[in-house]
């Protein structure tokens, strides 16, 4: 089959995500209890696909769910996964919950992004990392990277900048391999141009346990902060399953009493 909007067949995409699986033919169809005659069949357009088969094939692969809905319509069936606003009231539950962990997280900061890293909810210690930034960056849609990256952003006061950078370039560029998503690996290109000083790009020679990031305060103070991603594991609507919280944790006791100061 074939989106006749697109050009996009089913084979095509099947070839492409088993690429990047790593996956034979004969892999997948073991996982998704398929022979392999019916699966290579299918792959080459000489036979086609029931929306359970596809089901099957998208969650063996770990398609995201953006991806699963382009396979269906590849295969000439509607999409399966709704993406609705995350103020649509099916949403309420969902953003309730993450404001509750917002809050909780306080006095630490917290934020949830969406999949290209712009900012949807923050905490108020979050919002306070951003006070003074210029408002080009800070304007919504907020992107989180490149307010962290900019020049005129955060970048001149993260102590261990050459590392961080090369925390969040690698991971946004695992993530954009991980899920295909082409915006999100324009997104690393753009990130990895913004010019640095000098000295300030190679990355660490010994990796840490955990990546610290290191921030300087308007106050002198040093925050060392270490992140933990959060993400619904159950989602099965497209924008929840693309929501990530960032949450951050002192690494030291000064970090922890410099946030625990003004409580």
């Amino acid at each position: 089959m074939t989106n006749q909007m697109t050009g996009e067949t089913v084979g095509d995409l099947m070839r492409d995500w088993r690429r990047r699986r790593r996956m034979s033919q004969l892999d997948l169809s073991l996982e998704a209890e398929v022979s392999t005659r019916h699966l290579s069949f299918v792959e080459s357009g000489r036979a086609s696909a029931s929306r359970d088969l596809l089901q099957r094939l998208g969650e063996r692969l770990a398609m995201p769910l953006r991806e699963r809905n382009r396979l269906f319509v590849a295969g000439g069936y509607a999409p399966t996964h709704p993406a609705r606003p995350l103020d649509a009231p099916e949403m309420a539950a969902a953003m309730a919950t993450i404001r509750t962990v917002l809050d909780a997280h306080c006095p630490f900061p917290a934020l949830a992004v969406d999949r290209l890293w712009n900012l949807k909810l923050a905490n108020a210690p979050a919002l306070r990392l951003l006070d003074g930034l210029p408002a080009r960056l800070v304007t919504p849609p907020v992107d989180v990277l490149r307010a962290t990256l900019d020049p005129d952003g955060l970048a001149p006061r993260i102590v261990n900048l050459a590392e961080w950078r090369h925390h969040i370039l690698g991971r946004l560029k695992a993530d954009a391999t991980a899920t295909g998503d082409p915006e999100l690996a324009a997104l690393h290109d753009q990130l990895a141009a913004i010019p640095t000083a000098p000295g300030k790009t190679r990355p660490p020679p010994v990796a840490r346990v955990a990546v610290p990031l290191l921030l300087r305060m308007p106050d002198g103070a040093i925050l060392s902060l270490l992140s933990m991603t959060t993400v619904f594991g159950t989602a099965n609507d497209v924008t929840l399953s693309e929501l990530t919280l960032e949450s951050f944790f002192p690494a030291d006791e000064a970090t922890r009493a410099w946030f625990l100061k003004d409580r």
